[in-house]
């Protein structure tokens, strides 16, 4: 546990002491923003494009409401961040975590399995043809001890990797494992990677002439070009964010000085515990 705490520590990102030019898109509404309108569309299908490389190309997406209500009085619905399906039937589901879930896999495989069984219809003509769900999920945490900036989910036969069906695929990107700066990316989906991760203290946006596609990411996630509905509503959403990272904050010193004086109750020399655990001498003599 102390060590995943540590890890989280690595690679917590610096927050801007100034209004950062561009949206932060951590925030619940600033994600959708840029992901999550029909004026940023092109965002959409040029990052869903990047992250299957080799696998397919959608040419073209329609957002579907992303409040899915219970198939049962007493059910519970789902709220999806984005949700949408491409000109050939695809579903895709794209969220963004900024914390660790109780049973997180789980919830994934739900909200792909309500996306399957919404494809069915009433009657005996239906065949059980179902088009492909993907769910890409981006993580501002690290799952597990996972040491994997990115995992693939697919259906395969345990013993040969064979695939055993195209219909479900999970993706799920631990952004706090990506370390690359600006000159080392190298292909366009680290490049997104590195913008999403470092959006709110950009000055400038990086690889425009690389990727027509991220100088219009520039225009959509500039924060002095929202209306004021919009600014009102991000800057609400921010807040939330900002207040869930110094209650992280707290845990985390809370967490590392009871580890400071776990070590300071197994030793005996009060000199060499304050040395080791930086814990001032009158703590110390009161253990």
């Amino acid at each position: 546990m102390y060590k995943e705490k540590r890890l989280f520590a690595k690679h917590k990102k610096k927050r801007p002491k100034t209004m950062s030019k561009f949206i932060n898109p951590f925030t619940d509404y600033g994600f959708k923003l840029i992901f999550g309108r029909e004026v940023s569309k092109d965002l959409l299908i040029e990052f869903l494009n990047d992250l299957l490389e080799g696998e397919r190309v959608i040419t073209d997406l329609q957002f579907l409401n992303n409040e899915q209500l219970p198939l049962y009085p007493e059910g519970r619905g789902i709220i999806y961040d984005v949700y949408c399906t491409t000109d050939t039937g695809e579903k895709i589901i794209v969220e963004m975590q900024n914390r660790m879930q109780s049973n997180f896999k789980e919830r994934s495989i739900y909200y792909l399995s309500r996306a399957i069984v919404n494809q069915g219809r009433v009657g005996n003509e239906w065949k059980f043809e179902i088009k492909a769900v993907y769910g890409v999920f981006l993580m501002n945490f690290i799952i597990d001890k996972n040491i994997k900036l990115r995992t693939d989910v697919i259906l395969s036969d345990r013993e040969t990797g064979e695939l055993f069906s195209d219909k479900f695929r999970e993706i799920f990107i631990a952004l706090p494992l990506f370390n690359k700066n600006e000159e080392e990316c190298e292909t366009n989906f680290e490049r997104w990677i590195y913008i999403l991760n470092n959006m709110e203290t950009l000055k400038r946006m990086p690889f425009k002439a690389r990727k027509a596609v991220f100088e219009k990411l520039e225009d959509i996630a500039d924060v002095a070009s929202m209306s004021p509905e919009d600014r009102e509503r991000y800057d609400n959403s921010v807040k939330v964010y900002r207040d869930y990272l110094v209650t992280m904050d707290a845990a985390e010193q809370k967490g590392a000085q009871e580890t400071q004086l776990k070590i300071a109750r197994n030793m005996k020399d009060n000199e060499s515990i304050a040395e080791c655990t930086d814990l001032p001498l009158s703590i110390i003599e009161g253990l």
